[in-house]
Order: structure tokens, then sequence, then C-alpha cells
């Protein structure tokens, strides 16, 4: 059965989908060579120009950037210099869309280059405008084909690797599906490439149960940035959002629209590709919950006690948090930046962090390492003035974990 993510509003007609597809470095450039590899680039086109024709919305997230602008200035490897990657980024950038513009531009189908980084997407009216600027692209029946700004992005603002950049698209965008086009079939317990007892995992609806059962410590590409370890990460946040994510072939593209086929089927019969399907969740966060667990920046750490954790875990109850609750603050930030909220748990002879929630605080860190512990009737004499009787309001508040 298809899957269609309840808060998308975007459709063109009532069997139109939504579609993010990443394809990775690994399927584009040659590993040693770095030159394109036409073969894989022309096959995900007309995949991608297939599912335009059947009414679906997609948009394409695509590495590549480092690998195709070492190819142009003919050096052999990737520097290991910051500024180094971002010069060669800059120059590959450019080429990279001129091949897509020309690949599409032999059907005539346009598309929009958008470059993002983490830090464009902190300021909530920012996120909003990338939002409907991808909307509005893809109501114009453009194809959005979008990269990290790798030019000016820092450790900081990172995303990291693309598979979390397509996550956050898919999320944004509030996709249907979600495709991360690798260089392996689907997801092994093992490296099948070292492991011949690896075997395919087809579908995961638990994430926790999934990580203790497979390995995935190895890197991705020497061009990449990623691996299977990257791709769980970018599952875990899409399935939050209520997008199905399916891991296959970058090699094969048509495996795409034949896996959303055997879907819209929904028959037993239908052979579907090798592939790793990753359930959405029955209850997604909404937007802006999502936004902050997975858009914003994590600056600190706010450190609470049992009886706070508690009552924010509680079922069924939306608590904010209160100064009394607080033993501790990490890190420095100021007012309405995003925090982790945590408790220290002690087992055995350790103590161990426990992450809990995730949240917008109203108080800079050191405003609430002199108000921690205290009632908020307390904090005008304290701090002699008061913004907010709570640190972190529960509309500005994401539960992490379900119970403590």
């Amino acid at each position: 059965m298809l899957h269609k993510n309840q808060y998308n509003t975007h459709r063109t007609n009532k069997s139109s989908l939504t579609i993010v597809v990443k394809i990775g470095t690994s399927s584009i450039c040659n590993e040693v060579t770095h030159f394109p590899l036409l073969s894989n680039l022309s096959g995900l086109v007309e995949a991608v120009l297939h599912l335009r024709s059947q009414g679906h919305r997609v948009v394409l997230v695509t590495s590549a950037a480092v690998g195709t602008g070492l190819r142009r200035l003919n050096m052999a490897e990737k520097p290991s210099k910051l500024s180094a990657r971002q010069a060669v980024a800059a120059v590959g950038q450019g080429r990279l869309m001129a091949l897509y513009d020309d690949l599409f531009g032999q059907f005539g189908q346009p598309v929009a280059q958008v470059l993002l980084t983490k830090n464009d997407l902190a300021d909530r009216s920012q996120y909003l405008n990338a939002v409907n600027c991808l909307e509005e692209l893809l109501d114009m029946g453009v194809v959005p084909i979008v990269n990290e700004n790798d030019t000016i992005s820092t450790q900081g603002i990172r995303f990291g690797d693309n598979d979390t950049l397509s996550a956050v698209m898919a999320g944004m965008i509030k996709a249907d599906y979600l495709f991360l086009l690798t260089d392996v079939d689907c997801l092994y317990t093992d490296n099948p490439r070292t492991n011949p007892d690896a075997k395919p995992v087809l579908v995961c609806d638990d994430m926790v149960k999934l990580r203790e059962q497979v390995s995935v410590a190895s890197m991705g590409s020497s061009l990449g940035t990623g691996g299977m370890a990257t791709k769980l990460i970018a599952a875990d946040l899409a399935i939050a959002a209520g997008v199905i994510t399916i891991i296959t072939n970058g090699s094969k593209p048509k495996n795409i629209f034949e896996i959303i086929e055997g879907d819209r089927l929904d028959s037993t019969e239908t052979k579907h590709p090798l592939h790793t399907r990753f359930l959405a969740k029955d209850n997604p966060l909404l937007d802006r919950k999502w936004w902050i667990q997975y858009g914003l920046h994590t600056a600190g750490t706010i450190y609470v006690d049992d009886g706070a954790a508690k009552a924010i875990l509680a079922p069924r109850i939306k608590s904010s948090l209160f100064a009394a609750g607080i033993v501790d603050v990490e890190g420095s930030f100021v007012a309405q930046q995003a925090v982790e909220i945590a408790v220290q748990k002690k087992i055995g002879d350790q103590v161990e962090k426990v992450v809990i929630g995730k949240g917008i605080v109203n108080y800079s860190s050191t405003e609430i390492s002199r108000i921690k512990r205290c009632r908020s009737a307390e904090i005008p004499n304290i701090l002699g003035y008061v913004d907010s009787d709570s640190v972190i309001h529960r509309d500005n508040l994401v539960r992490i974990i379900q119970q403590f």
C-alpha cells in the first residue's frame, strides 16, 4: 500500500506523492579517477522524469561537489585542509549543476540549485522561507537539486553528510518517501564485502533493536563523508517526520519507481527490488517540534532531577521545565537557543548521561546557573527581572524518550 504523509497538504492530485531522492558521491563519481559515472546519472535522471510523468513531486539531494572539483582541478586526493576542501567544492558545485542541467535539459525539465547549511535553518523564519521556496519550486514543476553549501560550512553548522541533509529535506516538505541511494542493494547485518555471512535487513520498525543487530562501523568512500551509519541516523530523522525511508542501490535508479509501483499495487505477488524499508512512525512529530529536535543546533545541556524528568515524560501531560527542577548547566548559550535536557543516571559505579528531551530556552546559561533550584516566584528577586515563569515552555519542548 502506498504510504502518504498525513501532514502533506501540497498534492497535485490524490495519487501524487512527494519523494526525496538522495544520491551519494560513490554513485556519481569514480572513486579513483573522479570522472562522473554518466550511466548512473542518466539512469537517475530518467527515473526522476518517470516519477514526474506520473504526477509525483521530486527533490534530488546530491553529493559529489568535492569529487567533481577534484576532477576539474586534476587533483588526486581530497585535501585535508578545510579551506582547500571548500575551494574544491566551490569549483565542483558549478560543474555538478551544469552536468545535471545538461541531462535534465535534454528532456526540457527545469531544475533549481538549493544550497543550505544547518545554520540557515536555525532561525524559524528562515526555515519557513526555505520550506515555502521548496514548495513553490515543486508547484512550478521544477526539480530542486539540493546540496550542502560546503563553501561556507564549518563543523558547527554542517549537517555533516548529505544523508542527514536529505532527511531534513524530507521532514521540511513532509515527504512521503525518502530514497537513500548507495553502492549496495540494502542494509546488511554486517559489511557484505568482508563478511559472506552478512544477511540483508528488509524491514525495520524498531531502530533501537536494529542497532543491536547490525554492524555499520565501516566508513563511506574516500570522496564521501557518510557510510551506512549515517543512513541509519537519516532514517531515524525521517521516520520521526512520518516519512518512509528506503535504502537501495544507486546504480539501479529504476528501483525507485519499481518500489513505488509495488506499493501501489499492494500485491504479495509483486516482486520488489532488494531494499531496506524503515517504516514511518504512526504519530510523527508536528512541524515545529520536528524543527526543534532536528533543525536546531544543540548549544548546551540542562541537567534536571528525577522529579522534573518524570514530569516532562509523563504520558498525556505536557509539562514545561521550571528552574526548580534544574540541577546543573553545561555549555554557554543565550536565550532562544536549543539545548538538550538530560538526567544523570547512576549505573553501578558509573554515572551516565541520559538525554530525555530538547527545547528552546527562555534564559541564558548564566541566568539559568543563578536561578536553578529556585521557585519561579523567586526569579525576579535573583535576576531583577522575569522573562518567563518557565525555563523551557512546553510548546518549545520535545520529548526524545517516552519513559525514564
